[in-house]
């Protein structure tokens, strides 16, 4: 069997489709799987690493707001969509997939679209519940959309099929216990764990409030551990930390959490976007989480996410204009030294979770194979 997943764009596109992957080559050993992504996608280094062959096309965003600089912007990626989409088409006939899976970015249409167009076998995974424009695009020309809440298969009218499937997360979530995760990260006392981080690309704003709050973390006498990704925003925060006499090691404020399926296991508490590859992480592992959803994101997506979680009382919500370090830190505080509170707060969150998902997406994937066949 050959299957092709496509995604792009960020972790929250990419993980999806990795845990999925995990599935195939679980119930069809040998079985060949190729990822295709955009050329300098940050998708190339994540499914490297997880050991599968990438292929690239030629795709790029489009902004929504209007002005001269975005209105260039966009025709220069208008002039690239019917280049990516030869190219997609040049890597199925080549490899002869008999399915191929899209989970979302820019990099995930042409190998989708030009897939349905050759009648291979197509779906599409929207973890967020406010659809992409990707995936707003294919719903109508894919055999099925699955989607990652509930709140979210209203916004697919026009799909041919659309099942709620949640957000797959990878196997390695599972692997480890708060116990044991304590153990391999070195922690022997009874502090308990706040991680922090706002993504890859690093937050700017997010970033100089979360300063705020290690200055108050460190000058109130560290009541608890703590581990922040800062992204690319870590040269400029650690020296922003250094100029401030604050001191950390490269192991409480790190650049990336590489390990984060043992950081997050271990963790108390999370403070983070809202993402919805993150938020099906925090519901699996039931985390408490505090979401301060990015108000960059199209149609305020991130919001949306957050607002299921907090609705049913699994996280606090706090918009980014209303946030400054020291409410991170004060409502940081104030879950850790209520443990019946994050004990509810876990609850709600294990019940919004499908622990199931990747292996309810593979059998939903198969199910439009063998109609096909």
């Amino acid at each position: 069997m050959r299957v092709v997943f496509t995604c792009g764009g960020s972790a929250g596109h990419v993980n999806p489709a990795l845990a999925v992957a995990e599935q195939f080559q679980k119930h069809h050993p040998g079985c060949e799987i190729l990822f295709i992504g955009a050329e300098r996608g940050m998708e190339q280094r994540l499914v490297s690493q997880a050991g599968y062959p990438i292929r690239t096309v030629k795709v790029s965003t489009f902004e929504r707001s209007f002005s001269w600089k975005v209105l260039r912007h966009n025709l220069k990626s208008a002039v690239k969509v019917p280049i990516g989409r030869r190219q997609a088409a040049s890597i199925l006939r080549s490899f002869r997939p008999d399915l191929v899976v899209g989970t979302g970015g820019y990099a995930s249409f042409p190998a989708v679209r030009e897939a349905a167009r050759m009648g291979i076998p197509t779906a599409i995974h929207e973890s967020n519940v406010y659809p992409g424009l990707t995936t707003r695009a294919l719903a109508d020309k894919v055999d099925l959309v699955m989607v990652g809440f509930p709140e979210a298969a209203s916004y697919y009218q026009n799909a041919k099929q659309v099942a709620v499937t949640g957000t797959p997360v990878r196997g390695d979530f599972f692997t480890l216990d708060r116990s044991q995760a304590r153990q391999v990260l070195g922690m022997t006392d009874h502090q308990p764990l706040v991680i922090s981080f706002w993504g890859s690309q690093g937050a700017g704003h997010m970033s100089q409030r979360t300063v705020e709050l290690v200055k108050l973390w460190d000058s109130e006498g560290r009541r608890f551990h703590y581990i922040h990704a800062a992204g690319r925003d870590y040269e400029d925060m650690t020296q922003e930390l250094k100029r401030q006499k604050v001191p950390v090691t490269d192991q409480e404020v790190r650049p990336y959490i590489d390990d984060m399926p043992v950081v997050m296991a271990a963790a108390d508490l999370v403070i983070c976007r809202a993402g919805a590859s993150t938020l099906g992480e925090l519901t699996a592992l039931g985390k408490p989480a505090i979401l301060v959803p990015s108000p960059f994101v199209a149609a305020n997506h991130q919001y949306k996410n957050a607002k299921v979680l907090a609705d049913r009382g699994g996280a606090v919500l706090i918009e980014e204009k209303d946030c400054t370090g020291e409410r991170l830190y004060r409502t940081a505080l104030e879950l850790l030294a209520d443990g019946a509170r994050r004990s509810a707060m876990g609850k709600a969150l294990r019940e919004l979770s499908a622990p199931h998902a990747a292996q309810d997406i593979y059998q939903a994937l198969m199910g439009i194979v063998k109609n096909r066949t």
